[in-house]
């Protein structure tokens, strides 16, 4: 069987979109120095209120801007929490998360009239590229073809980012702030503004993740239907130290493993086998990198003192 085709990766493209925009929000807030954990159930209600108001509306355009809102009011909860109240952030993101669980649940019976799996041919999804000029490019075109905006948007994203944290200032002042927070509040930088602002966009981009998974991924919503994925995108800031590029390198493993289990579960292998792949491969990544940060070279021991000289370690203050 021939994996690696034109079709592989764009299935590839397809699976990472979201674990990369809620990534991409985690890195943010992990270079400001806040520690999120709260992607998962922001991913969440952003899929429900993309197809709640998708359905509602008849517009994929709307449905998207209100998760991205969705995501930024949930990630309120930790901001304001975490950083103004000084509540543990941990204890917050774990609730957010149990919260969404429980809210979509009901708002899916009480708003959509139905439970478990909500599904209607009226529902506005995203569109797809290859029905755009771009199916009409070699090679671009196959790759895209079943992509949405918003899988070029979170690619896009990934560079601008490392641009923003490289080079602009208030990136720059995010990155002094996640190092030394008590340094940069004393040259007068608003440390738990910049730091709000990095958890509500994070937020925002777990919206359109959520987005992307329920209308661009698939057309429908279905009780718990991000899986993990705010977890692996957790991991994946682990993995990249909050670096877009690694970030986005991370990302990748996650997506091409679970667009392999895909292509598995057409040779007879069972779902369920299938379906664990990519966690159980996000896992192996997650303890071998850990492995390797923790390894440290064994000093050398050094040099026995001759009569009458003083030796002092290499590059050591005289």
């Amino acid at each position: 069987m021939n994996v690696f085709t034109l079709g592989f990766v764009a299935a590839v493209l397809i699976a990472l979109a979201p674990v990369l925009l809620a990534a991409l929000g985690g890195a943010l807030c992990a270079r400001v120095g806040v520690f999120n954990i709260g992607l998962e159930g922001q991913m969440l209600l952003g899929c429900f209120t993309a197809v709640a108001v998708s359905a509602k509306t008849g517009s994929a355009l709307l449905g998207v801007a209100a998760a991205v809102v969705a995501g930024v009011l949930t990630a309120v909860i930790l901001a304001v929490g975490s950083i103004r109240l000084r509540a543990d952030p941990i204890v917050l993101a774990i609730g957010t998360n149990l919260l969404a669980v429980g809210l979509t649940g009901f708002l899916l019976r009480s708003l959509l009239g139905t439970s478990g799996t909500y599904s209607s041919p009226d529902l506005s999804g995203l569109g797809r590229l290859g029905d755009t000029w771009i199916g009409r490019v070699p090679v671009l075109g196959d790759v895209f073809a079943s992509s949405s905006w918003v899988v070029v948007l979170s690619l896009l994203l990934v560079p601008a980012l490392a641009f923003f944290l490289a080079r602009h200032p208030a990136g720059l002042r995010l990155r002094g702030i996640g190092e030394n927070p008590d340094a940069a509040r004393s040259l007068g930088v608003n440390v738990n503004g910049y730091q709000q602002a990095a958890v509500l966009v994070a937020g925002g981009l777990c919206g359109l993740a959520g987005a992307q998974l329920a209308l661009g991924n698939v057309q429908l919503f279905s009780e718990q239907m991000t899986a993990g994925r705010g977890w692996v995108a957790v991991v994946a800031v682990m993995l990249g130290r909050g670096r877009p590029g690694l970030v986005l390198a991370a990302s990748v493993v996650f997506g091409a493993a679970e667009a392999f289990g895909f292509r598995l579960q057409g040779l007879g292998l069972p779902q369920q086998a299938t379906d664990a792949a990519p966690y159980v491969i996000t896992l192996i990544a997650l303890i071998a990198t850990s492995a390797r940060w923790r390894r440290r070279p064994a000093a050398e021991p050094l040099p026995e003192p001759t009569a009458g000289s003083a030796v002092e370690p290499t590059g050591g203050a005289r």
